[in-house]
């Protein structure tokens, strides 16, 4: 295992200057005048408390509601934006599995999204099952569809290898540019990486 790392240490450096080099988002406090991404756009929230279930919408292709019962603190307001947009993910990525299972010819049994600090996606081959992080549904759609690929040919080849490039070559050409979209996008306050 050392010389497994010893003789990828220029590649970790690298990698890790880049990391840090990312440009991120300050700490959200989830108030009204803050802005937020969702699909790759940027949204000014308008937080509004009422007596209704908390929900989240989108107005005129410019401003994120944020629906909240009156008095909400952050950590609540910050729950239900995280549903949402784990509802978000889910259902864009529900829209995209036929389609990409038949071109793939792969099955996959179950797809879920929860917050994930180190990878944008994972999956279980033997189960078939399909994990998605959370903070997709901030990126551009087809940073969520080349992730989601991406794991569907992991279903095929476990690992990074020449087969596993050729077969995403196969599948969906332009994943390395999507690949770059994804990681030049702005990184939540936390640290995320793939």
């Amino acid at each position: 295992m050392r010389l497994a790392v010893v003789t990828r240490l220029g590649w970790i450096r690298r990698r890790r200057e880049e990391f840090a080099r990312q440009v991120r988002q300050s700490k959200r406090e989830l108030v009204s005048g803050e802005s937020h991404y969702f699909q790759g756009q940027r949204y000014r929230m308008r937080v509004v408390e009422h007596d209704g279930p908390p929900s989240v919408r989108i107005v005129r292709k410019t401003r994120m509601e944020l629906l909240v019962r009156t008095g909400s603190d952050r950590a609540k307001r910050a729950a239900v934006l995280e549903r949402w947009y784990r509802s978000e993910v889910l259902d864009a990525a529900q829209d995209l599995l036929e389609p990409w299972e038949s071109k793939v010819g792969v099955e996959v049994k179950d797809v879920r999204v929860r917050r994930m600090k180190t990878r944008w996606g994972s999956c279980n081959a033997g189960a078939g099952r399909i994990w998605l992080n959370t903070e997709l549904a901030k990126k551009p759609p087809k940073c969520l569809e080349y992730i989601l690929v991406h794991e569907m040919v992991h279903l095929i080849e476990r690992r990074h290898t020449e087969r596993f490039r050729a077969l995403m070559d196969a599948f969906m050409p332009s994943w390395r540019l999507h690949r770059d979209e994804l990681n030049r996008a702005p990184l939540a306050h936390e640290d995320w990486t793939y």
